[in-house]
């Protein structure tokens, strides 16, 4: 497939083909609601899409964002994850801070062509572009793609689990990896959805009616149900890795 990868700018209808792909439910959370509502406007060229030349179809898209760290990567990143990174990016913006390295946020590919290697080449579309813009560094909060079949397992041990091979199980980190990227600790709390039963019942059509772990589809750890409150609430833990250029 001969692609053009290039920034999204005006070209917001090829975009928009790519809407979707995820859980329901990830599109309540009200910190990615923040990032996507100013992404075209504050981080343009951070902002990719995949188009096929052949067909002018868009294949793929891939959001990062530039921030400012001040702590040793190799010690760990914040285990606010995800959320913390598009807060940070949006402060360092408004604030006029000189960023220092490169977060990735999305990687998604069209419904059609999962699985046929478009994820890797959009990682190095995105790690040439952070590059392009004179950064070493790029770290991605990453949700492991294997995770939800192992709902119940911590996710300490799933991000480090292992092939004989010594590459990750998990599919996604293992692109990554692949591509020169080291694992470097658990983001714990990476995303948080909460709402009302109700709410919870037209996401994902369960009946969310009992007190306790609620396993859903897509998720990668239980969501915690509390029927007297008539709230759920689901916090997601990925798993930072950094790329350095």
């Amino acid at each position: 497939m001969d692609l053009d990868i290039a920034p999204i700018g005006d070209r917001t209808e090829l975009y928009r083909e790519l809407d979707g792909g995820w859980p329901e439910f990830m599109s309540k959370d009200p910190t990615s609601g923040f990032f996507y509502r100013y992404a075209d406007r504050f981080w343009p060229e951070f902002s990719l899409l995949a188009v096929d030349r052949a067909t002018g179809r868009a294949v793929a898209k891939a959001h990062s964002v530039p921030l400012s760290f001040d702590g040793d990567l190799a010690d760990g990143l914040p285990e606010g994850g995800w959320d913390w990174a598009i807060r940070t990016a949006m402060h360092d913006h408004l604030n006029n801070i000189e960023p220092t390295m490169v977060s990735a946020l999305e990687i998604n590919i069209r419904s059609d062509l999962r699985g046929s290697g478009l994820s890797g080449i959009m990682l190095t579309a995105m790690r040439d572009n952070a590059a392009r813009h004179g950064f070493t560094d790029l770290v991605a909060p990453v949700r492991p793609s294997g995770k939800p079949k192992d709902i119940q397992g911590p996710i300490d041990e799933y991000a480090h689990a292992i092939r004989p091979d010594g590459l990750p199980v998990d599919p996604w980190l293992r692109v990554h990896v692949r591509a020169g990227a080291t694992i470097v600790n658990v983001a714990h709390y990476s995303m948080t959805y909460a709402g009302t039963l109700a709410e919870w019942r037209s996401w994902t059509g369960l009946p969310f009616d009992r007190t306790g772990p609620v396993e859903v589809p897509g998720a990668l750890s239980p969501i915690h149900c509390d029927t007297a409150q008539d709230h759920a609430v689901y916090v997601e833990p990925n798993v930072w890795v950094h790329h350095r250029m």
